[in-house]
Parts: structure tokens; C-alpha cells; sequence
């Protein structure tokens, strides 16, 4: 926001202000405030979006942090404060530097946790769903759609250089229609397995920017989806 500001609103003649007054307004070093105009040049993550992802994170770690979940793999319930295995400590290492107190009000309204009579915070869900109203849904579908694509684009091309990525569908046209409610909830039970599954794998192979990793990042991931074509 700092650099934001200070590029908009404080430049010569109309134009964003340059590198170099930007570290003078804001305090910053140069060097970050080159890296912080080219994610706002890029269009990286909004504030909102950064919150949402970081509410994703928070479930994710609650459910496969051996710090934060039974033997048995169910996430444990959580007491508010301590040094480990509390609330405060998994906000700590999954929310950065996103207001704590703030995020679990927001955990609470959106019905992903709840407060026992013992003091104790159960997680409800393992996934934070955006509603319909929320501008996020677009854009989730937006880079369904791409990344869909893109692996349909490398497979067809033939100038790649690099194996076909896997793409494959299971599709039957003869489907009674009384069959469709027993599918879609098959689906979504063994699609959540799977996802889970590949969520925790992703999670262990993650680079902790802390550790100065120089391997070149990446972004991994496979989508699952339902086909429902009631057209004749």
C-alpha cells in the first residue's frame, strides 16, 4: 500500500513517481520497492485475494501439521493462546502478517471454526468456499479455465519439448437421470479425497522462503471437475 500510494499519488506531472523517490516516501530499499511495483505491475494478489489464500493456508495446516492434528489424522481442537498446538501459534506460522484477532473473527462468521464451552477452537470445514457473490468466484474460474487450457495447448503442440501432462476425463452418455445425485455426491466425496490427498503432498514439497532456496519456483496442481450435459 505504502508503494502504491506513493507511485500514484505523489509523482511529477501526472506520472507514477519513480524507484528512487518511492524509497525516499516509504522508507524502503530500493531493491524492494523494485520487487513490490513489479508484483503491482503484474497484477499479483489483491489484499482480498491475499486474505482468502491465507485463510486456505490456516485449514490446510490445521489438517496435515502433525503440530496441529491427532495420530489418527483428524485435526485436533485447539486451545486459544499458547507456545504450541494452540490457535494463536498455528496463526503465528500459517497468517504471516495478517491481523490475528481479525482472522479468527472472520474464521468465526464464516462458520470455518467454532468456540466449545470448554474454551477450545474446533475447525468445521477443510476448505475456505467462496460464496457466489464474491468477485473471487470469477476469478477462480477464470484460471480454472486457463490452466485447463494451457495443459490442452502443451499436449496438442507439436513443437513441445517437455512429456504430455496427464488429461483425462471419464464420461458416460447413458446415464439415467435419477443416477445424477448419487454421481455427483460420489464425486464430491472421493474428488475432496483426492484433492486432500495432493494438497498435503503439495504442502511438504513447499520452498520456505525463509530458508533462501534458490531452486526456481514453480506453480503445481491438478483440478478435478463435474460434467453434467443434460443437452440431447
Amino acid at each position: 500500500m505504502y508503494v502504491d500510494v506513493a507511485r500514484q499519488e505523489y509523482g511529477i506531472q501526472g506520472r507514477p513517481t519513480n524507484n528512487a523517490r518511492v524509497a525516499v516516501l516509504t522508507g524502503l530499499s530500493r531493491r524492494e520497492v523494485s520487487r513490490i511495483r513489479d508484483k503491482l505491475l503484474r497484477g499479483d494478489e489483491s489484499p482480498d485475494l491475499r486474505h482468502g489464500n491465507r485463510i486456505s493456508k490456516i485449514l490446510t495446516g490445521w489438517h496435515v501439521d502433525p503440530d496441529y492434528r491427532e495420530t489418527n489424522g483428524q485435526p485436533n481442537d485447539l486451545t486459544v493462546t499458547g507456545p504450541t498446538g494452540s490457535l494463536s501459534s498455528l496463526l503465528k506460522r500459517y497468517a504471516g502478517d495478517l491481523p490475528h484477532g481479525a482472522l479468527k473473527k472472520e474464521m468465526l462468521q464464516l462458520g470455518l471454526i467454532k468456540e466449545g464451552p470448554d474454551g477450545k477452537v474446533k475447525v468445521l470445514q477443510r476448505d475456505y468456499m467462496y460464496t457466489t457473490l464474491d468477485p473471487e468466484i470469477v476469478r477462480q474460474m477464470s484460471v480454472a479455465l486457463h490452466d485447463h487450457a494451457t495443459t490442452l495447448e502443451h499436449n496438442i503442440n507439436p513443437q513441445r519439448k517437455k512429456p504430455v501432462r496427464f488429461e483425462r476425463m471419464a464420461d458416460n452418455a447413458r446415464i439415467s437421470a435419477r443416477s445424477a445425485k448419487t454421481f455427483m455426491k460420489l464425486v464430491e466425496n472421493r474428488g475432496m479425497e483426492f484433492l486432500q490427498e495432493i494438497d498435503a503432498w503439495l504442502s511438504t514439497h513447499e520452498i520456505n522462503e525463509l530458508d533462501g532456496d534458490s531452486d526456481r519456483n514453480l506453480r503445481l496442481g491438478v483440478g478435478v471437475y463435474l460434467i453434467y450435459d443434460d443437452s440431447q
